[in-house]
C-alpha cells in the first residue's frame, strides 16, 4: 500500500474556499488519485478522481465548485474547493490506486453558515 499524507482542512465560512493536498512519497506509479468524504451519520462518498493522464470525474454536488488536479512528478493530488457550503462539512479522505487502493487518514473540513 501507498502512504498518503493529507493537509489543508479546516474551518471556513459558507462561500469560502479551502485547498486540500495529498502527497504519496515514493517513486511508484499511481494510476488514479482522488478524494472522498464522509459526513457524520452518512456513508463515504466520492468527491472527485483524476487519472494519471488528467481525466477527471466529479460528484454532481461539487461540479463547478471543486477542482481536482495532480502533479505526477510529486505524486500529489490537490482539491481546490470554492463556494463552500455547510453541506460540504465532512472528513475528506485521499485515495490512491497503485495496484491496490490506499486511503489517507482524513482531514476535517467544516463549513459554518
Amino acid at each position: 500500500q501507498v502512504q498518503l499524507v493529507e493537509s489543508g482542512g479546516g474551518l471556513v465560512q459558507s462561500g469560502g474556499f479551502l485547498r486540500l493536498s495529498c502527497a504519496a512519497p515514493g517513486s511508484f506509479s499511481i494510476s488514479i488519485m482522488g478524494w472522498y468524504r464522509q459526513a457524520p451519520g452518512k456513508q463515504r462518498e466520492l468527491v472527485a478522481t483524476i487519472t494519471r493522464d488528467g481525466n477527471t470525474n466529479y460528484a454532481d454536488s461539487v461540479k463547478g465548485r471543486f477542482t481536482i488536479s495532480r502533479d505526477n512528478t510529486k505524486n500529489t493530488v490537490y482539491l481546490q474547493m470554492n463556494s463552500l457550503k455547510p453541506e460540504d462539512t465532512a472528513v475528506y479522505y485521499c485515495y490512491a490506486l497503485a495496484g491496490v487502493g490506499s486511503w489517507g487518514q482524513g482531514t476535517q473540513v467544516t463549513v459554518s453558515s
